[in-house]
């Protein structure tokens, strides 16, 4: 696997940064939003959306748990005492042993309002955290990690969506081989450290994972790693389905996933396309644009969807691009193509998937005059955020407004054109 986060206009990164100096190109306002997007961290107690435990009143809330004890009898059966005497109700429970210590994750359902992290604290529960749960953590983990790795056998563009659903929070990105430093430094069996796992990628390089606050236990990274030898064995692969639409003038053209074994069709339409145009996709000189397609068409960094013609000529893709724990939309269609509703027919379909795949938002980085594509993202109809500062403009959808209709519609693409 090459690389899981992407620069914001969708060319590749070193951990955010382009060592050939793609980033140079990005204004320096750009940067500026870039790092006060990501210079926040969530509170230690709780890395989830919703307000602490201790928040509000009436009704009951689920709730994911982990908290530290010592390893000797009696110390769970204090934590249990304790929440029972809060009418907390365990619906679940795993344990993790660490030697003199044992790490116990809980799924609860609490009455609102109740002091989750006081409790146990009393009850002898040391580094305790807590974040929001749905229902899909009412599956046991076995049946869930079996899931998992259903689906990243069917798509390699799962493998970090499944990392971070089996890890919980978590920023996965990818260090490149090829001489890199740290991609020689990690053993083969990879690496665990504290808030950090380090794992050999398939494709060369190392997968890292990180999130604040929580250390990984050994089972954790077990876990991972069996997920990315998996992966690993299966080798390239993506879902072969395909849409056929009928455009307004009458024309037909096909939507499926496309990958690297598009590279050649995909040149080909970059150099049918203006400067203007390449321009606009990619911020800056569009003179070597094309050595980006490599990276940009791997389901190792998201999704990518086609537009082709009835006689197989490419003429616009979309990216759904995983950024750490953000994801990026963008998209190119060939100058004689645009304004037939290609570009908003790919960005509806992409932007259902990271619904589906359980993404709160999704951002586009353009410029203020590239009005095609604003138009294509007031077009989903969905609560949006403008930033702009010296013509670099960032327009972010939020997906938790995203209709039930919408989600259905994901579905069924994904069937046809890019899930399992």
């Amino acid at each position: 696997m090459s690389e899981v986060t992407n620069t914001p206009h969708g060319g590749p990164t070193n951990g955010r940064r382009d060592p050939a100096g793609l980033a140079a190109r990005c204004t320096a306002a750009f940067h500026a939003w870039w790092v006060r997007r990501h210079g926040h961290a969530p509170p230690a107690h709780d890395t989830g959306d919703a307000p602490p435990p201790s928040a509000g009143t009436g009704g009951s809330v689920l709730w994911r748990m982990r908290t530290t004890v010592k390893d000797e009898p009696g110390a769970l059966a204090a934590l249990c005492t304790a929440l029972a005497e809060l009418r907390v109700d365990i619906l679940s429970l795993q344990t993790h042993p660490l030697g003199e210590d044992t790490v116990d994750e809980f799924l609860l359902r609490a009455p609102e309002g109740t002091d989750l992290v006081a409790a146990v604290s009393l009850a002898g529960g040391m580094d305790t955290w807590t974040e929001r749960a749905d229902a899909h953590d009412l599956v046991d983990a076995p049946t869930r990690v079996l899931g998992l790795a259903a689906r990243t056998a069917q798509d390699a563009a799962e493998l970090p969506l499944a990392l971070r659903r089996l890890l919980g929070r978590c920023t996965i990105r990818s260090l490149p081989g090829g001489g890199h430093r740290t991609a020689t430094t990690v053993p083969e069996e990879g690496s665990l450290e504290d808030t950090v796992i380090r794992l050999r990628a398939p494709e060369g390089g190392v997968i890292t994972v990180e999130r604040p606050y929580l250390p990984f236990t050994p089972t954790e990274f077990a876990r991972a790693r069996a997920l990315v030898e998996l992966d690993a064995r299966l080798g390239p692969r993506i879902p072969r389905g395909r849409d056929v639409l009928t455009l307004p003038e009458g024309s037909d053209i096909s939507v499926r996933r496309a990958d690297t074994g598009d590279l050649a069709a995909a040149r080909a339409m970059h150099e049918r396309c203006s400067t203007e145009t390449l321009r606009m996709r990619y911020h800056g000189p569009v003179g070597d644009a094309d050595r980006y397609l490599d990276h940009l068409l791997s389901p190792r960094f998201g999704r990518t969807l086609a537009a082709q013609t009835t006689s197989g000529r490419i003429v616009g893709l979309g990216h759904l691009l995983w950024d750490g724990d953000e994801t990026e939309v963008a998209l190119i269609v060939e100058d004689a193509w645009q304004r037939r509703g290609i570009g908003a027919e790919l960005l509806t379909r992409l932007v259902a998937m990271a619904a589906e795949d359980g993404c709160a938002q999704v951002y586009a980085v353009t410029q203020a005059s590239n009005t095609g594509m604003v138009a294509a993202m007031r077009g989903l109809g969905l609560p949006l955020d403008y930033q702009i500062e010296e013509g670099t403009l960032v327009v972010t959808a939020r997906l938790d407004a995203v209709p039930d209709r919408r989600a259905e519609e994901g579905r069924e693409h994904g069937e046809r054109v890019g899930r399992p």
